[in-house]
């Protein structure tokens, strides 16, 4: 069965950090490119960043360059988001998504709130 799992969404202040991570299983995490992606009340999901699957190669929306680094651990079979200088506008549900050859599979979402 396949999962992905996010956390390390809440609750933070602007300038604040967040990391997210997703938790893959049932099939073979090291094969797929992952994503983040988000999605804010009334509007469309949006990419974020994406890395390939040997970790060697990343992008990102410019609204995030410089602020986001999204990372893999292929031996834990986890990517991650790191966000710093967070910003209001960056509040939404980010959502993990992975990508083979054939199929993707996406996660079921964790919420980011960035208020003061």
């Amino acid at each position: 069965q396949v999962q992905l799992v996010e956390s390390g969404g809440g609750l933070v202040q602007p300038g604040g950090s967040l990391r997210l991570s997703c938790a893959a299983s049932g099939f073979t995490f090291s094969t797929y490119s992952m994503s983040w992606y988000r999605q804010a009340p009334g509007k469309e999901r949006e990419l974020v960043a994406r890395i390939t699957s040997a970790g060697d190669s990343t992008n990102y929306a410019d609204s995030v360059k410089g602020r986001f680094t999204i990372s893999r651990d292929n031996a834990k079979n986890t990517a991650y988001l790191q966000m710093n200088s967070l910003k209001p506008e960056d509040t939404a549900v980010y959502y993990c998504n992975s990508r083979g050859a054939f199929r993707s599979y996406w996660g079921q979402g964790t919420q980011v709130t960035v208020s003061s």
